[in-house]
């Protein structure tokens, strides 16, 4: 199974595209599975397909297209209602009143963990060939695709898993320490959030995830689109194409048409890495035009004739991950010290901050952080100097006499 997420900066027509994607995927033959967080009316209308009822067999532009439509407000009342049982006896000797479904409204960040579980979902749907996924706008995107790495990082630090051999020692901890240790029911409750956040954890990282960003090329794009970019090369989250969407026509004899068609072509080259040095945004990142219809596409048949043959359908993603695969190159002969390679294109000095503390590197990109664990051989080395160039960041590791293996 392979798995296609698609993002971009708001207003951008991700949905769109990621239905056009689907139907496209579709009509090559593939089982395909949406799943998105738009309005059910507005999902079936795109794809064609009547609530309720499967997927056409028959030719057809919605054949063998499949719409799970994510709903973070049912999730949410679902999940504290559930809590809620489970912890009736312990609510009832408190003197507690349960809340009633209806009036549960969805907290910030509920929309997150709705979409990490419909993906991990989606991931083990029987049937499907490829899933593709309507993520929200790019900055909130980059925010849940790292969440599960995040919050498994912060379960590790505050209950670690090994401290659990300690728990009949607790009582006597307890009398020591003159503080309660953290109950076994709370280390069984990390476990399972553990165990939860890896699964998707290994869905986002998985060899068959790959995903498209949509942007209609101009200024503003521009700018929200080098930001965004810059987000998911920390994160390690490859991109495997640009979709430049809604591209209006060469050749108008209108003077505004004509100029809005020359702005997109030079924001989609500079895109695409053909334009001035040091203007790309996004490398060696296939760019993918759509054309504009003139209006808004209304159903399969216009998504179809929007998708063409420009090639959705997502490829092999391997070479988008060696696009944003961290390195370390060895260079202790000629120079005495041990580069980590890390891609981050679009990036500007002014973006970065770096810093070393302990086993880990507390990496800042414009307005993305991620700390991440030292190779191990790096562990045995100081930070020497770091120089950003072409969009890569090369940080040199000085190995320390006193941890670096001696010659005999």
């Amino acid at each position: 199974m392979r798995i296609l997420l698609i993002t971009g900066p708001g207003g951008a027509g991700r949905t769109t595209v990621a239905a056009a994607t689907a139907l496209a995927a579709a009509g090559n033959g593939a089982r395909v599975l949406l799943v998105s967080g738009a309005p059910a009316d507005h999902l079936h209308a795109l794809v064609g397909e009547v609530p309720g009822e499967p997927a056409p067999a028959a030719p057809g532009p919605a054949a063998g297209v499949r719409v799970a439509r994510v709903d973070s407000g049912e999730e949410f009342r679902e999940e504290l209602v559930a809590l809620q049982e489970r912890g009736s006896a312990l609510l009832g000797m408190v003197g507690a009143r349960p809340l009633g479904a209806e009036e549960l409204t969805e907290l910030p960040g509920a929309e997150q963990f709705a979409l990490l579980r419909a993906l991990r979902r989606a991931a083990a749907a029987p049937g499907t060939d490829l899933v593709v996924v309507d993520l929200p706008p790019l900055p909130q995107a980059v925010a849940a695709l790292a969440l599960p790495a995040q919050l498994r990082r912060y379960l590790a630090r505050l209950l670690p898993a090994e401290r659990q051999a300690a728990r009949a020692l607790r009582p006597v901890l307890a009398q020591l320490a003159g503080v309660p240790m953290p109950a076994q029911w709370l280390y069984e409750a990390a476990a399972r959030w553990d165990e939860e956040l890896a699964a998707v954890q290994a869905v986002i990282e998985a060899g068959t995830t790959s995903l498209h960003v949509v942007a209609e090329p101009g200024p503003g794009a521009d700018a929200a689109l080098r930001t965004g970019l810059l987000g998911l090369a920390l994160e390690q989250l490859p991109v495997a194409a640009i979709v430049a969407n809604r591209m209006v026509p060469q050749g108008s004899p209108d003077p505004w048409l004509a100029g809005l068609a020359a702005q997109q072509e030079k924001y989609a080259a500079q895109w695409a890495g053909t334009g001035r040095p040091g203007s790309t945004a996004a490398g060696d990142v296939p760019v993918l035009p759509l054309g504009h219809l003139g209006r808004d596409p209304a159903g399969p048949d216009d998504l179809i004739r929007l998708a063409g043959a420009q090639g959705l359908v997502p490829r092999d993603p391997e070479d988008s991950r060696a696009r944003c695969a961290w390195t370390v190159e060895d260079r202790l002969a000629d120079d005495g010290v041990l580069v980590w390679v890390v891609p981050l294109p679009g990036a500007r000095k002014c973006d970065l901050d770096l810093v070393r503390r302990g086993d880990e590197l507390l990496l800042a990109a414009g307005p993305y952080r991620r700390i991440v664990p030292l190779p191990s051989v790096l562990r045995r080395c100081t930070v020497s100097g770091a120089a950003l160039a072409d969009g890569v960041l090369r940080i040199r590791f000085t190995p320390d006499p006193d941890l670096w293996p001696r010659r005999g």
